[in-house]
């Protein structure tokens, strides 16, 4: 049955798909809980728990696995977990120079995954790239699993025709046709699946929030550094789209000038955050200093042989997130910064630690600077994130859902589960 429309109020069907979905955060926050640890996670009495997970039991989406015995009188407790095997998504990750597809389950495995390390082709044939992925994948799937797939999740950047020079991308043109084309829709047509299109930032946020530090923090910034760089923004356990589904964009925040002699003239008094905290910006200064990179996969060993490099990027890099980190804070009053990243997670952990030191010289009297963090999936960020928008969107316990501000037609027996 499907949630009321925006503006109609809040219902008793509203409601009680808001609690399942409730209900699954709080057992994946828990990772095994019984029935009365549920009621007191989520709020709710023993009695609508009990209903709930009977009916959350019968879609295969949660599952009984042994008896508590320690610690209690009477009879054990039944423990219950999410089944990995209740859902599944596909993700497709696009970005200007990767695309990757892959298969996820409902706790956020990765079982299979194809990835093309490649300037971006133009639509046409990158639809086709996919088209074969996503076939390939399905191949492997069970009748039983194919029946659990929730959708294609498509995470990309918004704009990908924009920026070329700041980035230093040679295949205009192609890159340019992108802005003219509806992907989500053509690759819903070739594959015959629902495809929920996202900015590649918020598709790897929502990831963070159902699969990693969201299942202690439900308020946070999320940064990751890719070819560019992007962003995501999580409230209430909830990621925010914005107006244009750019909330936390942080791309194009203005920062000062760039130290490296690598970086590109300016157009003005201060440049925007891409061309300084970017992959893209470190590929330029190694081969500003003359060593070829032809794809991300050369980047650990290159940083490797000319780690003086790769620190100099790093510093400039640290330097350029203090402003919009700070300014978030000064916005939002975010308590918790996640940083992640193509990179190993060494140099990941090398970039915090240079942006701690710098956020603590720069904040203002009386403030603290938001806590810093390693992402949870490194590399594997933006596909999961991807294979996360049908999965989130299905079973994830949005405040919307209360309004009707979102679809959530629990019931539907089109699948084996609520969708």
């Amino acid at each position: 049955m499907p949630a009321g429309r925006a503006g109609q109020g809040t219902n008793s069907v509203q409601i009680r798909q808001y609690n399942q979905r409730l209900v699954l955060q709080r057992l994946r926050r828990l990772g095994q809980a019984s029935k009365a640890d549920l009621a007191r996670a989520a709020g709710l009495t023993n009695s609508a728990v009990g209903q709930i997970v009977a009916e959350l039991e019968e879609f295969g989406l949660i599952e009984a696995v042994g008896k508590r015995h320690e610690g209690q009188r009477g009879q054990p407790a039944t423990l219950l977990k999410i089944n990995p095997s209740g859902a599944f998504g596909i993700g497709v990750r696009i970005d200007r120079s990767r695309i990757e597809t892959v298969l996820a389950d409902l706790g956020g495995r990765i079982i299979a995954q194809h990835t093309h390390d490649l300037d971006l082709p133009p639509p046409d044939r990158t639809l086709e790239i996919v088209r074969q992925d996503v076939e390939s994948l399905l191949v492997l799937c069970s009748p039983e699993t194919r029946r659990r797939v929730t959708g294609i999740g498509l995470a990309r950047p918004f704009n990908l025709g924009s920026w070329l020079r700041l980035l230093d991308l040679s295949n205009v043109e192609s890159l340019r046709a992108w802005d003219e084309t509806d992907f989500a829709a053509a690759l819903a047509r070739e594959t015959s699946l629902t495809v929920f299109d996202e900015n590649d930032g918020t598709a790897a946020a929502i990831a963070e929030l159902f699969y990693g530090v969201g299942h202690a923090a439900d308020d946070f910034l999320y940064l990751f550094i890719g070819p560019c760089i992007g962003g995501g923004l999580a409230l209430d356990g909830d990621c925010r789209r914005g107006e244009t589904d750019n909330a936390g964009d942080v791309a194009v925040m203005p920062v000062a000038p760039s130290g490296l002699v690598s970086a590109p003239a300016l157009a003005g008094p201060t440049e925007i955050l891409l061309t300084r905290a970017s992959i893209n910006a470190l590929i330029r200064h190694l081969r500003h200093h003359g060593h070829g990179v032809a794809g991300l996969g050369d980047l650990p060993g290159l940083m490797a042989r000319h780690r003086d490099l790769a620190l100099e990027w790093v510093e400039d890099c640290a330097r350029a997130l203090v402003g919009p980190i700070l300014a978030m804070q000064a916005l939002l009053d975010v308590p918790l910064v996640v940083l992640d990243s193509d990179l190993d997670r060494a140099w990941i952990d090398f970039l915090i630690e240079r942006t701690d030191v710098h956020l603590a010289a720069a904040v203002a009297e009386s403030r603290r600077p938001p806590r810093l963090a390693a992402g949870s999936f490194g590399a594997y960020a933006g596909a999961l994130g991807a294979a996360s928008l049908p999965l989130f969107v299905h079973f994830g316990p949005r405040a919307g859902l209360l309004t009707g501000d979102v679809s959530a037609p629990l019931g539907v027996r089109e699948h084996a589960f609520p969708v």
